[in-house]
């Protein structure tokens, strides 16, 4: 089992590059920033750029692998994105991940234009992906497609992990998991919402874990009919989209960890705890859990 952490763009850079360190030393394997213009509650608070940041970030840190939680087409073009990737790569020593995923209905839907229907989000979606696949593998790429065009975009010298970074594919409807079985080296979920019934925080939490084993058992089919081996994808859950946040108390992060690792989970990722509101917590219990972490690998 690895454990990743997720880092919000929101502080200003001497702070942050203290805390992205701290990620590293923590022993975590990989740190995340969300790929967002702006984000659900903290619409107006600061919000810096992910690309930057984590370009920044690369140069300060050694071992720990990079990611996008996650890149969506929602404000991304495939072609000078894949050059931004490309020389993350690059400046990382080959530790970038990409993560990837359909955008939603949030605010970064509407920046550029009016929102697609959710139709035409997936569809998009695919063609994104599949064109960034082509982009990054090889030196020259045309196309033309739906949503996107590439006429003699040049991608040389090419990245520094071969064939190309690794694509982790956020999915959870039918569509999206065919994406990600087809073109992801790892698949990410937020396992399925649990209805907000007036149900305890325990029966929630219970809920929430019964329904990712059934979406466990989709995406073990979803690859199969892509003529994969299941286990042969790497698999991400975000915990923090369950009802309970994870770093509430190290005994219930280990607890996710455990009951993850049973699913058949190979990565999990936690939120870095905030002061208040959205993923509130203490960052003692941060540090308590990352002093776990070679035990719970096992």
């Amino acid at each position: 089992m690895r454990v990743g952490v997720v880092l919000l763009p929101q502080d200003r850079w001497p702070r942050a590059r203290e805390r992205w360190r701290r990620a590293e030393e923590y022993g975590f394997d990989h740190a995340w920033t969300y790929d967002h213009l702006a984000w659900r509650s903290l619409a107006d608070e600061p919000w810096f750029a992910t690309m930057p940041l984590l370009a920044a970030v690369a140069a300060v840190t050694e071992r720990i692998r990079l990611g996008t939680w996650v890149a969506s087409p929602n404000f991304r073009h495939p072609v000078p994105f894949a050059k931004d990737v490309m020389g993350l790569d690059d400046i990382s020593g080959g530790r970038l991940v990409l993560g990837l995923g359909a955008g939603g209905r949030g605010h970064d839907a509407e920046v550029l234009g009016p929102a697609p229907t959710l139709a035409e989000r997936t569809a998009r979606f695919a063609e994104f992906v599949e064109l960034l696949d082509a982009l990054l593998t090889h030196p020259v790429t045309d196309h033309a497609g739906a949503h996107y065009t590439a006429n003699g975009a040049r991608m040389i010298p090419g990245c520094v992990q071969q064939p190309r970074v690794p694509f982790v594919v956020a999915a959870d409807g039918p569509r999206a998991m065919a994406v990600a079985a087809r073109f992801g080296d790892g698949w990410a979920t937020l396992g399925r919402p649990v209805p907000d019934d007036g149900a305890s925080p325990s029966a929630a939490w219970e809920a929430w874990w019964a329904g990712l084993a059934e979406h466990v058992a989709r995406f073990d089919d979803a690859a199969r009919a892509a003529g994969r081996d299941p286990s042969a994808i790497a698999r991400y859950l975000n915990v923090d989209a369950a009802p309970r946040y994870s770093l509430e108390s190290v005994d219930l992060f280990e607890e996710a960890v455990g009951r993850a690792a049973a699913l058949g989970f190979t990565d999990v990722v936690v939120h870095w705890p905030r002061a208040e509101g959205v993923y509130a917590g203490r960052e003692a219990v941060l540090e308590e859990a990352a002093g776990r972490l070679d035990a719970l690998r096992g």
